[in-house]
């Protein structure tokens, strides 16, 4: 009963909603007061998991943001989620924290990254991202000697934004084929032929995005 009724407050059902609900299903009302008191014993527990020393190292750490909806006084609203998780050195990966952002800025990802470094976070190698400028600058502050490669994901999504719904499939084939598949940089790194072929396939925009991704291969 306890996790229902935390579920439906973080689902965003309101307090008199919740006392509606449980006085339909077990013939008694849940009060304000304890729906206020479960809540706070599993934020409690949520800040203690939030803010908990990192152990061991992590060669390497992807960092992203995510957009959620919540509820904030009856109006649905956008929340930026920025969320590390890290690679130790067993290959197993760890959710190493999330803090919420009301967007992704230099602000925003310099306090996260502040926040992990002052948590322990350490051993970094390679940290993996989009192309998020506020992101990047403050990795640079924070963990100099780190490495930093462009999501891949993130990077193809770029590309499709230039490119038509029906040519998606043969762009991402030529991608893999002549970048990502490949094990010699200097060769991935070798724009020309697929730079020629998206610019015949009248996609300059797209072309233009590769050619100033591959800076980073």
């Amino acid at each position: 009963m306890e996790e229902a009724l935390i579920e439906m407050y973080l689902a965003g059902v309101s307090v008199r909603r919740v006392e509606d609900i449980t006085r339909r299903c077990w013939g008694t009302r849940a009060s304000a007061g304890l729906v206020s008191k479960l809540n706070k014993q599993i934020y409690e527990k949520i800040e203690l998991w939030r803010t908990r020393r990192l152990e061991g190292r992590f060669p390497y750490v992807y960092l992203d943001g995510i957009v959620l909806k919540r509820t904030w006084a009856e109006e649905v609203r956008n929340v930026s989620i920025l969320v590390a998780f890290g690679v130790n050195e067993d290959g197993f990966r760890e959710i190493l924290g999330a803090a919420e952002g009301a967007k992704e800025d230099k602000e925003g990802w310099s306090a996260f990254v502040k926040d992990l470094k002052s948590r322990g976070l350490e051993g970094v190698r390679l940290f993996i991202s989009d192309k998020c400028m506020g992101l990047v600058e403050s990795l640079a502050e924070y963990y100099p000697e780190a490495l930093w490669q462009r999501c891949t994901v993130h990077f193809y999504r770029n590309v499709f934004s230039n490119v038509p719904h029906t040519k998606v499939a043969d762009v991402a084939a030529m991608l893999k084929r002549s970048t990502h598949r490949r094990t010699d940089r200097r060769r991935c790194r070798r724009q020309s032929w697929w730079s020629r072929r998206l610019k015949a396939m009248k996609l300059p925009a797209a072309a233009r995005t590769v050619e100033e991704g591959s800076a980073r291969l």
